[in-house]
C-alpha cells in the first residue's frame, strides 16, 4: 500500500492546514493493514483505475470481546419466526448479473438509498472493486430477504454495503439483524474484526447502543471509550473553529498519552 495526501482547507488564523489521507491499494494483501490503520475503501470517483481507500472514524467491533446485548436479543427474536436462512458466497461464485439480485438491488437503491447517493453505475463499479470479496445472502426457499457485499481475509470481515426488504425493517429491524448476524458469523468463524464502516453524525449512533466491544478509529488508534464516541457523533454537526486538538483543555497531558 502507498500513502498520500491530498491538501484541503487553510486556516491561516489557527495554524490549520488541512489534508485529506488516502491509501492506494496494491494488492489484496493489503487488506489487513489498511483496515488496521483506519483506512476504508473509496468508491466516489467511478473513473478511478486503481482501489483507493480514504482514512476516516471508522468503527469495527472487537470480536473476541463481543457478547449479544439486549437490543440484540430482542432484534434475534422478531426475526426467528421467518427462519431466515444465511449463506457466505465467494464473490466470484456469485451470479452477479442474476435479474433477481440486480433487481433487489435496484429496488432498495430507489428506496432506501436514492440516485444522488448510489447510482446503479456506482453499485455496478462497487461490485467490480476486488475489494469486495463475499456476499452474505439472507433468504428462505420462497423468498430473498437480503444481501451483503462485503471484504473479508482470514483475520477481518468489513460489512461493506448492505440491502434488505424494506417491507420487514419495521416489524422485524431487519437491517439491524442482519448486521448483527454478520458479526455473529464473524466471531464463530474465528475473524478477530468486524468493520461496520465509518462512525459519524447522529444517525451512527444505533451501531453503538447496539453492538458490544466497539473500537473506533480516533487518528492515532483504535478508541473503546463509548461516550467519547457518541458525544462525537452528537457534535459532529456543529461549527468547529479549530481542531479537536487545539481545543484539548489540557494538550500536555493528550500529548503524554499518544
Amino acid at each position: 500500500m502507498k500513502i498520500f495526501c491530498s491538501e484541503n482547507n487553510v486556516d491561516y488564523g489557527s495554524y490549520t492546514f488541512s489534508y485529506a489521507l488516502y491509501a492506494l491499494k496494491e494488492s489484496q494483501e493489503d487488506l489487513t493493514e489498511l483496515y488496521q490503520k483506519g483506512f476504508l475503501p473509496y468508491t466516489g470517483n467511478l473513473s478511478l483505475e486503481q482501489e483507493v481507500y480514504y482514512f476516516a472514524r471508522s468503527l469495527r467491533v472487537n470480536l473476541e470481546n463481543f457478547e449479544d446485548t439486549s437490543e440484540n436479543r430482542r432484534v434475534s427474536r422478531l426475526v426467528e419466526p421467518l427462519n431466515i436462512k444465511l449463506e457466505v458466497i465467494k464473490k466470484e461464485d456469485f451470479d452477479l448479473e442474476n435479474p433477481k439480485f440486480k433487481d433487489f438491488c435496484s429496488n432498495y437503491i430507489n428506496e432506501r438509498i436514492g440516485e444522488d447517493n448510489m447510482s446503479i453505475e456506482r453499485w455496478d463499479y462497487i461490485l467490480k472493486q476486488e475489494t469486495g470479496t463475499h456476499i452474505f445472502r439472507f433468504f428462505t426457499e420462497e423468498k430473498e430477504f437480503g444481501y451483503v457485499l462485503a471484504a473479508m481475509n482470514d483475520t477481518l470481515v468489513h460489512y461493506w454495503f448492505a440491502f434488505f426488504d424494506t417491507e420487514y425493517m419495521r416489524s422485524h429491524s431487519l437491517g439491524k439483524w442482519m448486521m448483527w448476524s454478520v458479526i455473529r458469523w464473524s466471531k464463530e468463524n474465528n475473524k478477530k474484526y468486524t468493520y461496520l464502516g465509518t462512525a459519524y453524525k447522529p444517525a451512527a449512533l444505533y451501531k453503538i447502543r447496539d453492538h458490544k466491544a466497539l473500537e473506533f478509529w480516533d487518528g492515532n488508534g483504535w478508541n473503546s471509550n463509548a461516550k467519547i464516541l457518541k458525544e462525537w457523533c452528537q457534535t459532529d454537526l456543529d461549527p468547529k473553529s479549530q481542531d479537536r486538538f487545539k481545543s484539548e483543555e489540557n494538550p500536555n497531558l493528550f500529548l503524554k498519552n499518544l
